[in-house]
């Protein structure tokens, strides 16, 4: 049994009285310990499939669920504990107004977990953030720094799911890696299942095992890191990606 699956999956937004089909019958499945990249160009619909697993965006067709049960409105507790989010953006993801350590401990109030001091120490170390930052505030943090602390946020409830929205695209390239680096090592020691979105086909092949290519919110082609390798595409959009990617890592 796979720990997401999404079945025929349609989300439709109302713009002004226009309906947005922003996702159109996508199904996919990711066992535990997996990481499964969505990747396509800005508007595929590969963010609001994120969005629609935490109940960010309106399911209209379609199904949700997490280790065989169908994720129910609204997303509790439960839900919480199991599933985490880490945004693109790590300057508008932290309340500027809280410090590190409010930020890190807040959920374990929510969730009556205790020892909160020794926890919030332990997520710095995971994070490979030195224990002064536990008194700052975000303005006071690098950016590689800030998407640091929000990954240490997300694993403070022990989750199983990481859903990852194009999680270093906000970063100076020379921190990209790092933080790359950081998720695949907390993957491994934690047996983690990540759900990643990229428009970057280069950070889905160094992160994950499969991925899925996405067009104007639909499923064009599945493939899995060997696939992409050995760039055996089999549609014209999924080569383009490719070779656009590639085009780029040249050029850098």
């Amino acid at each position: 049994m796979s720990l997401i699956e999404i079945q025929n999956l349609s989300v439709t937004f109302d713009a002004k009285g226009r309906a947005v089909h922003a996702v159109r019958d996508v199904s996919l499945s990711v066992p535990a310990r997996e990481s499964f990249g969505l990747v396509g160009e800005s508007g595929s619909g590969k963010s609001t499939i994120l969005r629609a697993i935490c109940g960010l965006a309106p399911i209209s067709a379609g199904s949700i669920r997490i280790a065989g049960e169908a994720v129910r409105d609204p997303r509790g507790k439960a839900f919480a504990r199991r599933v985490q989010m880490v945004f693109q953006d790590p300057y508008a993801s932290l309340h500027p107004r809280h410090t590190i350590d409010r930020t890190l401990s807040e959920p374990l109030a929510i969730h009556g977990i205790g020892k909160a001091d020794a926890r919030v120490v332990q997520a710095l170390d995971d994070v490979s953030l030195d224990r002064s930052f536990r008194f700052r505030y975000p303005h006071q943090l690098s950016g590689g720094q800030r998407q640091r602390v929000a990954i240490a946020r997300a694993l403070m409830l022990e989750p199983e799911i990481l859903l990852l929205d194009e999680p270093t695209s906000a970063l100076d390239a020379s921190v990209q890696a790092e933080t790359l680096n950081l998720l695949a090592r907390l993957r491994d020691e934690r047996g983690l299942t990540f759900l990643m979105v990229s428009h970057d086909l280069a950070v889905i092949d160094h992160m994950c095992d499969r991925l899925l290519v996405m067009q104007h919110g639909q499923a064009v082609e599945e493939l899995t890191r060997d696939d992409l390798a050995a760039a055996r595409m089999q549609t014209d959009y999924a080569r383009a990606l490719f070779d656009a990617s590639a085009d780029r890592m040249l050029e850098g």
